[in-house]
């Protein structure tokens, strides 16, 4: 990326906007207001009278639910101002003519719905209401209660009430000193619901036809205002999108200048191009506006043979030189603003180059995992191709199961395909990757829907695979030793996070690299090499050393480190194999560089058993299915401490083939009879879209919190600022 400067006269700068609005390349710089002479700009004339047209412009896209579907390319006729009025008049029309009518449908759904007590009632509305010698009050509520409380009361006396399911008509005479609601004073403390009568002589029936009917002819209405919506629509939608797209790019261009740094006579842009396109962008101001204009390539921001990133300065000339070694900040400072003043372009706006993206197809998807934290800086690793390579990985480990796995492909598939959002649609490639991995280790694992059965078919003849989860009794050594696989999950990803933070370093020198980052190195791998070491071996858990051996669950052959040697440390009189030297030379190098940080050396060892959150997931999940599935196929336990499901077998099977070896532990409710065997079908559907969506909320958490926490932490710092290019893709206007 390049920063450019683009200076001139404030008469050629409209023109300068809106070729580079055209061009659609350069990332504008925002002037903070330091050079001394210079403001920012103001909006172009006209700036608010455009923003206020594509206000209405989109306020009338909104009710006319217009998308950019709905038209094709084309052009702006002459007029257009006019053209935009008449549909804003006759939309507002319509759309105030609607809401006046949904208003009045609204008042006479509350009028059908206040009615509907008294036509349970079944008394003619005329004779609730208009009485002076006796109070009438319609309630709904418990009728003893009622009748209980009027008839203690000193102000009625005699009353009747009629009841209509739980709505209750009450007529009473009050006594001559009795108030002016003397059923209302009666009933205060009962749990009733107070009817206001209608104002009508009809019957309730009658009363609800004329409001169904009124109600009708209200929809009618409503729907003719739709149509009449729906063809404007159909008529205008092209011309507003295009007015839209037109405006915008108005109001961009107007709305420029605020990021400019300007006097009375002169401006000065600054921005970031992709190098290029810098030889384009010079050519088309030239012809725009010849030599009116002084364009300046300042700096060049590029990565060096190792990755690392770099600012060169460009000799241009008129570019201020440096400031002399014996000069003061103060006075270096004095000369680039007076420079800056005069013309010249020492002094730049200072900020850093944008950002692009810029993956491999397959790992683009995991861009919005890395946006959510924060979009990379120019300067430093995009982690993006490393979260493709780690993220499905430990989400198929936790998982496992090739059922659940392409059910998470499948819903991946429908969110790329058919949700139209850049952010779904990444996510859903995301679950493609996840699912894909999880069917992956579905097969090395043996299971579908957590059953095992695809052990049987696919390795037949392979005396290692399938893997065994660990919830048998029998293979316990599998669940601790998923464990330790976790552990070396989890160092090996973290050196690359350290590995990618000494790359950074090295920008700043090959010794800050080596005291910052090498010591972390050493650190880890030497106190983890000496856990696996046989050195204190007898105090160290067994299955360090059993999950690789011969006779353990993974079987390498690996019993240990042994034969590292023994040094003794000078003047202290003790002796260290060579691990834990290796992790006391990284932490005095660590005090050293970063005395701070010293406090957290034990973090080696705390991050990478945070990894063990994965085998406890495996395992969880794995359990989880187990319970789903023993509830409706039942189980035993043959005497070798196998679990097998009685998915083809009755219960009696197992007593008949084992004897008194082999237990039952749960009959399943397949086999308990038909009510039972439809209420396990629900059970056993619902169990796995439970374990379904709980490997998302537990297994992708848990695999983002290992990334962003214990990986991102290593190396990574974000907070960069995404390329956007000053102009708008042109989607509706062919000709501008």
């Amino acid at each position: 990326m390049s920063k450019v400067s683009v200076t001139g006269s404030r008469g050629v700068m409209p023109t300068v906007i809106e070729t580079i609005h055209g061009l659609n390349l350069v990332h504008l710089s925002d002037y903070d207001g330091s050079w001394e002479g210079f403001d920012n700009g103001n909006p172009i004339a006209g700036a608010d009278q455009a923003s206020e047209k594509l206000v209405t412009v989109r306020a009338l896209q909104s009710t006319l639910d217009v998308s950019a579907d709905d038209a094709e390319p084309g052009s702006i006729d002459e007029g257009w101002e006019a053209r935009l009025e008449e549909i804003r008049t006759r939309v507002n029309e319509l759309d105030d003519r609607r809401g006046e009518v949904t208003n009045e449908l609204r008042q006479v759904d509350e009028k059908i719905d206040r009615v509907a007590p008294f036509a349970e009632l079944g008394i003619d509305l005329d004779l609730l209401s208009g009485y002076e010698s006796v109070d009438v009050v319609v309630v709904e509520g418990n009728v003893d209660a009622i009748d209980e409380a009027v008839g203690a009361s000193d102000e009625v006396r005699a009353f009747e009430t009629f009841t209509g399911g739980d709505v209750v008509a009450v007529v009473a005479a009050p006594t001559e000193d009795a108030g002016e609601t003397p059923i209302d004073d009666a009933l205060v403390g009962v749990d009733v619901t107070r009817h206001e009568v209608p104002e009508t002589e009809q019957s309730p029936e009658a009363y609800v036809a004329d409001l169904e009917d009124e109600k009708q002819s209200l929809e009618t209405r409503r729907d003719e205002i739709d149509t009449e919506l729906e063809e404007i629509k159909q008529a205008e939608a092209d011309f507003l999108l295009r007015v839209e797209e037109h405006l915008t790019m108005e109001v961009q261009q107007a709305e420029a200048p605020l990021q400019f740094a300007t006097t009375d006579r002169a401006f000065v842009a600054e921005g970031w191009i992709p190098t290029g396109d810098y030889d384009r962008l010079v050519a088309a101001l030239t012809d725009a506006v010849g030599d009116s204009v002084e364009i300046e390539e300042l700096e060049r921001a590029d990565y060096d043979r190792h990755g690392a990133h770099a600012h060169t300065e460009t000799d241009l000339e008129g570019t201020q030189p440096a400031a002399d070694e014996d000069e003061s900040p103060a006075e270096a400072d004095d000369q680039q603003q007076k420079a800056v003043t005069d013309g010249g372009s020492a002094v730049t706006m200072g900020d850093e180059p944008p950002t692009v993206q810029d993956n491999p197809g397959p790992a683009k998807p995991f861009e919005v995992l890395v946006q959510a934290v924060s979009m990379p800086k120019y300067s430093e690793f995009d982690p993006t191709i490393f979260l493709f390579l780690t993220f499905p990985l430990f989400f198929g480990f936790m998982i496992g199961d090739a059922g659940y796995g392409i059910i998470y492909m499948a819903i991946g598939g429908y969110m790329v395909t058919q949700v139209d959002n850049d952010a779904i649609s990444s996510l859903g490639g995301v679950a493609v990757w996840a699912g894909l991995f999880t069917t992956i280790f579905g097969f090395v694992y043996g299971e579908i829907f957590g059953l095992h059965v695809l052990g049987a078919v696919v390795w037949s003849n392979v005396e290692l695979l399938p893997l065994n989860k660990g919830l048998e009794p029998a293979a316990a050594d599998f669940a601790l030793g998923w464990m330790v696989i976790s552990v070396l999950a989890g160092i090996f990803h973290l050196n690359i996070g350290y590995i990618l933070d000494f790359f950074e370093n090295l920008s700043h020198g090959f010794k800050d690299a080596l005291f910052h980052s090498g010591s972390w190195i050493l650190m880890i791998n030497g106190i983890w090499i000496w856990i696996f070491s046989t050195q204190g071996q007898a105090t160290k858990p067994d299955f360090l050393f059993e999950t690789f051996a011969s006779g353990g669950p993974f079987p390498i052959g690996f019993t240990g480190f042994s034969g590292l040697g023994l040094f003794t440390v000078p003047g202290l009189g003790f002796e260290l194999t060579a691990p834990l030297l290796m992790f006391l030379i990284g932490l005095v190098m660590l005090i050293v560089s970063e005395p701070v940080e010293a406090v957290e050396a034990l973090d080696v060892v705390v991050n990478v058993i945070s990894y063990t959150r994965m085998g406890a997931v495996l395992l969880a999940k794995a359990g989880m299915a187990f319970v789903v599935n023993l509830l409706f196929f039942g189980a035993y336990e043959d005497p070798n401490g196998e679990f097998h499901f009685l998915r083809t077998h009755e219960p009696s099977y197992v007593a008949e083939h084992y004897g008194e070896g082999a237990e039952v532990v749960f009959n399943g409710l397949m086999h308990s009879g038909t009510a039972a065997l439809l209420g396990g079908l629900v059970i056993l559907v619902l169990g796995h879209v439970v374990v379904l969506a709980l490997g998302v909320t537990s297994a992708g958490l848990q695999a983002v919190r290992l990334e962003y926490v214990e990986f991102f932490n290593k190396f990574y710092e974000g907070g960069g600022e995404n390329y956007e290019p000053f102009g708008t893709d042109r989607n509706h206007i062919e000709d501008y």
